[in-house]
């Protein structure tokens, strides 16, 4: 059965943190809570550990997003954008991920030779810190079975994951419970992939026109 520690979603223990951030640096995988659904996280740098991800969600032929630990992570893994800023600025920290070209570091386990990656600082300072942890970035994408619904609660990612991950982080309900607004920056004129909890009207405000796939 997979191991599980309470944690306080608005003041997380470090210790608990640094357990988290251990395994992922060793390749393991954590679901841990974000603002908006369980995420299911690792090193993104690592290839083994990225392709455990895959088989964990049982998919195949989709990027995997990354959580940053603060918006100057953005320029280390894609090209920032003037536009890109705009939305760093209005919209980060918070439910809003970016699409931009990935820089040569990021592996292609993540972007799938897409040459495209999404980044978010989240709201949440457990996501955070993790990704602080892990030198400023983890992968962070949800915590469920391909096509399955996002998790809400950690209850709901492990009956779904179960002992596919190594360690499960739980903080209770999401705030938000839906995921994150995707935004692709490099289609032009700029395209909503998935709408969240960032409405696409306030997105329009900071950039203009864009499109809703």
């Amino acid at each position: 059965m997979v191991r599980v520690l309470k944690i306080n979603p608005e003041n997380p223990d470090p210790r608990i943190v640094e357990e988290a951030v251990g395994i992922m640096r060793e390749g393991g995988l954590v679901v841990y809570p974000t603002d908006t659904v369980y995420g299911l996280g690792t090193n993104p740098f690592s290839a083994e550990a990225v392709e455990r991800v895959h088989n964990a969600k049982r998919r195949r032929g989709k990027p995997l997003p990354l959580l940053l630990s603060d918006p100057g992570q953005a320029d280390r893994v894609a090209v920032v954008t003037k536009k890109a800023r705009r939305l760093i600025e209005e919209f980060w920290p918070g439910q809003l991920t970016i699409v931009l070209e990935a820089r040569p570091v990021v592996p292609e386990p993540v972007t799938l030779g897409t040459g495209k990656v999404g980044v978010r600082v989240p709201e949440s300072p457990i996501a955070r810190m993790l990704a602080e942890g892990l030198g400023g970035a983890i992968v962070g994408t949800s915590a469920n079975i391909s096509g399955a619904p996002s998790p809400r609660t950690a209850d709901e990612a492990i009956a779904q994951l179960g002992d596919r991950v190594d360690l499960v982080l739980d903080g209770g309900r999401t705030k938000y419970g839906v995921s994150s607004t995707v935004l692709d920056l490099t289609a032009s004129p700029p395209r909503v992939l998935r709408v969240g909890p960032v409405d696409p009207a306030r997105l329009e405000e900071v950039l203009g026109r864009i499109v809703i796939a």
